[in-house]
């Protein structure tokens, strides 16, 4: 991966829309090799899709809240059946396994609290599940930025 790879990746990520021929002028390239360049970003995985970033507060799905959970024990069956379990919740827009005292981080998007608490009877439902404690956001400072491709050795080229 070289330096036009990750312009490419930078500008798409600023704006995803952006049509071969004007992601090629902006990376000083003629289309057919920006194109092939895409391709292969794509197959290789490095780009894993393409999607619309949607205005929340419009929506009315302005209540963000970041979910703690803790399991009662880490059998194999359990987790695989509790992340199984977050899978299917759409109001789950992220969910991560980290370190300290809980097992998960879930980033939540819900109406009201009532949709919250709808959703929090779903997650006690679950028997492998100990304790569940939120944080609600209460104003976005910063969401949805681009990865950092300079800062990142493995993408020197």
């Amino acid at each position: 991966m070289d330096r036009t790879d990750r312009q490419i990746l930078q500008l798409l990520q600023e704006d995803g829309r952006l049509s071969t021929v004007e992601l090629a002028d902006k990376v000083a390239l003629s289309p057919s090799p920006c194109a092939r360049r895409l391709k292969r970003l794509e197959d290789s995985g490095i780009i894993s899709g393409y999607r619309a970033v949607l205005n929340r507060n419009l929506l009315q799905l302005a209540t963000t809240v970041f979910v703690n959970v803790r399991l009662m024990h880490h059998r194999e069956d359990a987790v695989r059946l509790f992340e199984a379990a977050i899978e299917q919740l759409s109001e789950v827009i992220s969910c991560h396994v980290v370190s300290g005292a809980f097992d998960y981080l879930l980033e939540v998007v819900v109406r009201d609290l009532a949709d919250y608490e709808k959703l929090v009877r779903k997650l006690q439902t679950l028997a492998m599940v100990q304790d569940i404690t939120s944080n609600f956001a209460i104003r976005t400072v910063k969401s949805g930025a681009p990865l950092p491709l300079e800062g990142s050795s493995t993408l020197r080229g």
